[in-house]
């Protein structure tokens, strides 16, 4: 063989080299991406989720806290009128 057809052949097998790395490439991104996707999706519905019961438990807090203060005002005002 000579020198030429082996430099050309070298070229040509890393040129496809480069194809077939950069085709599996892309495919495995795709794939990770997709698949992030669908994490990502379950994820958010379960931090919604969260927020949602956090949500509640602050409005149960408030609530509770509004009445000890009324409770406790009305108590103060109790002893006053003694």
């Amino acid at each position: 063989m000579s020198r030429e057809l082996m430099v050309v052949l070298i070229v040509a097998i890393a040129m496809i080299a480069g194809i077939v790395r950069a085709r599996y490439r892309y495919a495995h991104r795709d794939m990770k991406r997709e698949h992030e996707s669908r994490l990502g999706a379950g994820e958010t519905r379960r931090l919604l989720d969260e927020v949602r019961q956090l949500r509640e438990r602050v409005s149960v807090l408030e609530r509770i806290t509004v009445e000890k203060e009324n409770s406790l005002e009305r108590q103060i005002e109790e002893l006053r009128d003694r």
